[in-house]
Parts: C-alpha cells; sequence; structure tokens
C-alpha cells in the first residue's frame, strides 16, 4: 500500500489534476535512504515511492502538475499515539523522550508533525512552481550523520 495506493490514486486522479494544475506530495521515508534490520519490505516501498514520484514528475511534464515526495525521519507522534490507545479503552503508556533522542539529532530535537506539515504547504504553494521531481527530506540531518552503536 506504501507504493501501489499512491500510484492508483495518481492515476486516478491524473485527468483532475491536469485541469486544476494541481500537485502530488507523496510520503516517503528515510528508511528509504537507510533501513533497519528486517524492515526490507518497508524500505523498499518508500524508496520505491521515491522512484515512482520522479518518474510522474515526468510524466506529467509540461501539464501543470507538479509531483514531489517528503521523506520524514523521526516525526513525534506520540500524543496520536496516545489518544489513538485511549479511544480503544487501553492505558496510555508511552514512555517519554530522552534527552539523548533528541541530542542524537544534529538540530538538537526530535521532529514534530508540524516540521513536515511546513514543507508540504511550501510544495503546493503555486509560487514554487519550478519544484518538481524532488524528495524532501525531513530529519533534522540525521541521514547527514555517521552514527555508530557504542
Amino acid at each position: 500500500t506504501n507504493l501501489i495506493g499512491p500510484y492508483i490514486c495518481s492515476r486516478y486522479a491524473a485527468s483532475h489534476l491536469r485541469v486544476s494544475k494541481g500537485c502530488i506530495i507523496n510520503i516517503s521515508s528515510t528508511r528509504a535512504l537507510q533501513s533497519e534490520a528486517n524492515n526490507e519490505g518497508y524500505s523498499a516501498s518508500k524508496a520505491g515511492l521515491i522512484g515512482l514520484t520522479q518518474a510522474m514528475a515526468v510524466s506529467f511534464a509540461g501539464s501543470g502538475v507538479r509531483v514531489n515526495a517528503v521523506s520524514p525521519g523521526w516525526i513525534d507522534v506520540r500524543d496520536m499515539d496516545t489518544r489513538q490507545l485511549v479511544r480503544h479503552g487501553e492505558p496510555a503508556l508511552i514512555p517519554p523522550l530522552t534527552e539523548l533522542d533528541h541530542l542524537q539529532h544534529p538540530a538538537g530535537r526530535v521532529g514534530v508533525p508540524e516540521d513536515v506539515t511546513k514543507i508540504v504547504e511550501f510544495l503546493v504553494d503555486d509560487v514554487n512552481g519550478f519544484i518538481t521531481g524532488q524528495n524532501f527530506i525531513v530529519d533534522g540531518g540525521m541521514t547527514k550523520k555517521m552514527i555508530y552503536q557504542e
């Protein structure tokens, strides 16, 4: 669903997007660029989504439709997780983030959902009509940092 869903939705929306000069923003992941053990399917699907983004940008070229991707890294969604657990009657025992969680990011903190929405808002703005086929990494610099286990 990480790859096929966006592909099918985009195909069905294509004619409407061409008329409205809309844009497509695919949400990938930094796991497309850096993986963890036993995460092959997820990593491959998110890497495929970046490839799909680039291919669709070329296919839509000249139509006024722009296609880009955003690849978030660690985004703190614990508040959303807590609300989901409580809604289903489960105890919300989600541990707090540690200082190390924040300090391991070159930006000095773990990301928040607003970090992702800001780049999406930027990309959908018509002022940025020359940007297409790109993948924007929102990870506080983590994919640029060498990490060694101690």
